[in-house]
Order: C-alpha cells, then structure tokens, then sequence
C-alpha cells in the first residue's frame, strides 16, 4: 500500500478533505501537526508528530526519528508546511520541490526580488526593516503604495496607502499583525511597492516535470483596490480572452521555472493591464480555503484526490466540463462574536447554487483582512454562463442573515448583513 505524509495546520479548511481522498485512494495517510507538543496526548494526538512548522529545521529531525516506514510522499496542506515537506521529501529522496524554491516564493521580498533580476512586469519595491522609521521612505514614495507583511497569505497583513499619513499608519498596523502571525517577525521587516492597477484573477494548476498544466483560469469579478484586500467570488471559466489568458499561462510557467519548482500544484494570483500581466503571488500549493469545491465538475474528482494521484505517480484523467462554476468567500464585514446566521435555506434554493458551507463557528471571533485570516464560510454555484454563476452567488449572499454581536456588551445587538 502506498502511504503519504501529510502535513496538516491546525487551522486548514481542508485537513478533512485530503483525509477523505487517501481514504478513497485506498492510501495510508500519516499525519503530523503544528498542534502544541504538550496538549496533544490530551487530544488524543502523538506529541511527536506535534511539531512546528514554522520551525522547519528543527521539525524535520523530529519527524524523521518518528516515522516507522518511509512514505511515498510528503506533502503540505497549506502555506506554513510547504518548507518542511520540501524539506523532508529532500532527505528522503523524493521527487519534489527544492527548500530554496519553496522559500522564494512564499517570501514576498525574494519573490519581488527574483521578478526585477528576470525581466518580469514588477512594482517598484522596498524593503522596510523592522526597526527601520518609515517615514525616511518618504520622499522615495509614489502614491499610492502597498505595505505587505513578508510571509503571510490570504490578504493578511497587506494595506493600501494614498498618502504619508495613511502610509505611516499602515506600517505601524501590519508590523503589529506580522509580529502576532509570525515567529521570524523582527528578522523580516515589510515590503513597500507601488499600487499595480487592473483586475485580479487566480490560476489553479500543477506541474509534471516543470511543464505547467491549468486546471482553471478564475476571474474575480469584484475590484479588489483596498485599503484592504479582502477576495470575495471566484469564476470560472475566465471571460478573458484567450490571447490574454495564454498570457498569463506563459507567465505562471515562466515564474515556476525561475523560482525552480518542478512539481506538484501551484496557485497564482495577477493583475492584468494595458501593460500585461503582473504577477502577485506563484505559491507552491493549491488554492486556499474551500474554493477548490468549485473545480470538482471539471476534474472530475477533489483537487485533493488530483494532488495526491499527482504525487504518486497515478493516472490522472480529467473530465470535459461546459458549466461555469463559482465561488464566493463570504466576507467578514467588521469584528465581532459570530452567532449564527438566518435564512440559509432560502439561499439554497437561488437556482445555480449548489452548496452552502458555513465554517465559522458560533462564539467565534471574527475579524476582516488585514488582521484576519478566515471567511464566514463558502457558497458555490454551478451554472450555464460565467455571468450567470457570478449573479447565482450574489442573490444567495443578499439573503443570508448573519448575527454578529460585538465583543463587548451594548444595549442593541448588532447584526450583519
């Protein structure tokens, strides 16, 4: 039988999703954690296999001494695991990634950087130390500009400024997000660049032998131009034409190339304009949350059953899909104490829409980018037309009612819509 070591964060929408897929895959899953060393045996969890995964030097001794037999491959869920799988699979002989790569591109300085050395559409860019004073970049800015965190995803820790105060302010903001989020906070410092114009879209695909393969060109049909950068619907197919999307292939592979990744899925972020395509992000894993449900009637099986064929070596054979299918992240609209929500039902019948799947739990503190990490939960739809999809998701959302109390205690409960 064969097996696979999947590295599994504490809180990934799709723990249970890859779980499934080596269950119907007939395949022996392992599993380590990023769950704390000392409250796993309570959980019922091997403390071994409880290991840090923002600590890849150190974990990867520890999940080598515990590993009884030596797996087929290795791979993460998400952005925190994907250092210690390049890692490991390096130590055990596996085809994959390099560590180097891996950590290129999830560093978005090095990312930058590596885009200026090669020629690609790239921002002006700077490197804002952690004890550095912002306000001797000043005079260098062009507004408006972007203050991201080094390291982290999902527009978190990434604020548009127009002016120097509003700059100076986004500065103190993400250095105090990034050094809640991330161990390597005073080492890193932030990224500066320049505001790139255009609509965003995402390309899901997967590498075989460095050969860059789309599964899916997703449009986002809202503007995403800040100050905070929270994503909402994803659409596919893109209403792009074909000119510009084999553009954006040829960029995709061209970063994939550059950074050095050979392997396994790749999730890429751009903005498009009169100037071409500017690349955002090129991360060595697939699409976050719970938007891979969208791609299920084109693949004909889970992005995680395809990710886990890939990585061993399996047939894969894709099903022909017509339909347009779509996804909307269900925005968090300010912070509060999540509830409940209303009228779900009804939002289940919109013609098109195929699912509803609320992830945030009652009691749950929530909170909007760029503090926050997580969606309400994920509506999708299932359609003739792009168009159609996208209006499909919009009329649900209209009609959910989501309860939302403040933190601390008013007179009148607060509600969002």
């Amino acid at each position: 039988m064969k097996r696979i070591l999947l590295l599994l964060p504490t809180t990934a929408y799709r723990n249970e999703a890859f779980l499934a897929a080596g269950r119907r895959l007939d395949v022996e899953i392992i599993t380590a954690a990023d769950y704390c060393h000392q409250l796993a045996p309570a959980w019922g969890l091997d403390p071994i296999m409880a290991v840090h995964f923002d600590r890849p030097g150190a974990a990867l001794e520890t999940v080598l001494r515990s590993l009884k037999h030596k797996p087929d491959a290795v791979l993460a869920v998400d952005d925190s695991g994907l250092e210690l799988a390049a890692r490991l699979n390096e130590a055990l002989g596996l085809l994959a990634n390099p560590p180097d790569a891996v950590r290129r591109l999830r560093d978005k300085l090095a990312f930058r950087q590596m885009q200026q050395e090669r020629g690609f559409l790239c921002p002006e860019f700077r490197h804002l130390p952690s004890d550095a004073d912002p306000a001797r970049l000043l005079a260098q800015l062009r507004w408006p500009v972007v203050v991201k965190a080094r390291r982290l995803s999902g527009s978190r820790g990434v604020i548009r400024a127009d002016n120097a105060r509003e700059f100076l302010q986004a500065v103190s903001r993400v250095r105090g997000i990034q050094n809640k989020a991330d161990r390597d906070a005073a080492s890193l410092g932030l990224v500066v660049e320049d505001f790139i114009a255009g609509r965003e879209y995402a390309l899901e695909g997967i590498l075989d032998r460095g050969e860059l393969r789309v599964l899916a060109l997703f449009d986002k049909p809202d503007p995403l131009d800040g100050p905070y950068f929270e994503e909402t619907i994803y659409v596919t197919p893109s209403r792009l034409p074909d000119r510009t999307q084999q553009e954006i292939h040829r960029t995709v592979q061209r970063a994939c190339s550059q950074a050095g990744l050979i392997t396994g899925p790749v999730h890429a972020e751009m903005r498009v304009n009169r100037d071409g395509v500017w690349l955002l992000e090129v991360a060595a894993r697939s699409i976050g949350g719970l938007c891979g449900m969208a791609l299920h009637h084109a693949l004909g099986m889970t992005l995680e059953e395809l990710i886990l064929r890939q990585a061993l070596n399996q047939p894969v054979a894709l099903s022909a899909s017509r339909d347009s299918a779509g996804v909307m992240m269900i925005p968090i609209l300010r912070r509060g104490i999540y509830q409940g929500v209303h009228d779900l039902e009804s939002a289940l019948e919109v013609p098109g829409i195929t699912g509803i799947r609320i992830t945030a739990q009652p009691g749950q503190i929530i909170a909007p980018p760029p503090e926050g990490a997580s969606y309400l939960g994920f509506i999708f739809s299932l359609c003739a037309t792009p168009a159609e999809a996208e209006a499909a998701l919009r009329q649900a959302h209209a009609m959910l009612l989501f309860d939302v109390q403040p933190e601390y205690k008013v007179q009148e409960p607060a509600s969002e819509r």
